[in-house]
């Protein structure tokens, strides 16, 4: 039985880990791995959403000295769900949803403190993708205050893909951006709604840009061009609890 958290390492154990159906954060790979047994990883990989690095031994070597065989797993501190399966279970709960999806933030403290709001205000899930972004390990759980223990958590290989999944589902999606048409307090948040935070140095991709509905932005009356991600998305979570 492998514990919440655990390294695993070994390709053989990493690939029973995969087809167990583990709920794998992401796999560290050494770059030159060429092996049989690596190419039964790789296809056991095919189809799954679990992030792979490809890395030097070097930095393997740090995270454990046992017989890693270039290959390390780390097995999430939560189980992940899919947006295709919570939205309908809400609309059938009678809930009024309420995502906040979070394209390409990457830093752990700031994800764990907007897990903590999200959490406070109700927000019934936060939607991350499965790759250049932040996941949920022990030090996310911890800036969460536990949060992500109850929080439901979506990891999605293609945002745009969701987006448009939503958007059919009759979900609003209002996007936070230094681009946006107008301040936040005139967007609508009243229906299914998803709120999109992008990252800080690159803010929210243009594909997905391109799906929203409303793009909004927070008035910035002093020198600093920005807010701190997690603070700006506590300000546009609350505006829309206000709303609705």
């Amino acid at each position: 039985m492998i514990e919440k958290n655990e390294l695993i390492f070994g390709v053989r154990a990493v690939i029973e880990a995969i087809q167990a159906g583990k709920d794998i954060d992401k796999i560290l790979v050494k770059r030159d791995i060429q092996s049989d047994l690596s190419k039964e990883l790789f296809a056991a990989l095919k189809g799954t959403q679990i992030p792979v690095q490809r890395v030097p031994v070097e930095r393997i070597n740090k995270i454990t000295r046992k017989n890693h065989q270039g290959v390390v797993a780390f097995v999430s501190a939560i189980t992940y769900q899919k947006t295709e399966d919570l939205v309908p279970f809400l609309f059938e709960q009678g809930k009024n949803p309420f995502f906040v999806m979070l394209d390409g933030v990457t830093d752990v403290r700031n994800f764990g403190a907007i897990a903590r709001t999200c959490e406070c205000a109700g927000v019934d899930a936060v939607i991350i993708p499965s790759h250049n972004s932040v996941s949920v390990n022990a030090d996310a759980v911890k800036t969460s205050a536990g949060a992500l223990h109850t929080l439901p958590v979506c990891r999605e290989s293609g945002l745009k893909e969701t987006l448009q999944y939503l958007k059919n589902s009759g979900f609003h999606i209002v996007g936070a951006t230094e681009k946006g048409d107008y301040d936040y307090t005139k967007a609508d948040y009243t229906g299914p709604l998803c709120l999109i935070m992008g990252a800080e140095d690159r803010g929210i991709s243009y594909d997905n840009l391109a799906l929203c509905d409303e793009w909004v932005k927070i008035p910035m009356r002093g020198t600093i061009e920005s807010l701190n991600v997690s603070v700006a998305a506590g300000v546009l979570i609350y505006e829309a609890i206000k709303q609705r």
